[in-house]
């Protein structure tokens, strides 16, 4: 099912200019990384630190990760632990 996406200005979170976040219509925010090499445990801290400064913003939405990349197992349980959920595109 192909739901609608938003994309936001990452300024407004104080985020780098490069940083995709997209929302989707249930308010959701989403990180999108679209590459091919394999997500490791310091691309997850990086990661968590940008959902943390979009936390601090919106704090009632819920923030995910949309990748296409392959996820390193250590890395997808730190974002779960970290309630940041982990979608495929």
């Amino acid at each position: 099912m192909f739901v609608k996406m938003k994309k936001l200005d990452p300024n407004i979170y104080g985020l780098k200019p490069r940083t995709k976040i997209f929302e989707n219509s249930k308010k959701k925010l989403f990180i999108v990384i679209n590459r091919k090499s394999r997500i490791i445990m310091k691309d997850g801290f990086k990661i968590f630190e940008i959902a943390q400064k979009v936390r601090q913003k919106e704090d009632h939405k819920k923030v995910g990760l949309l990748t296409s990349a392959p996820i390193c197992s250590k890395t997808k349980s730190f974002l779960k632990k970290s309630n940041i959920s982990v979608e495929s595109l």
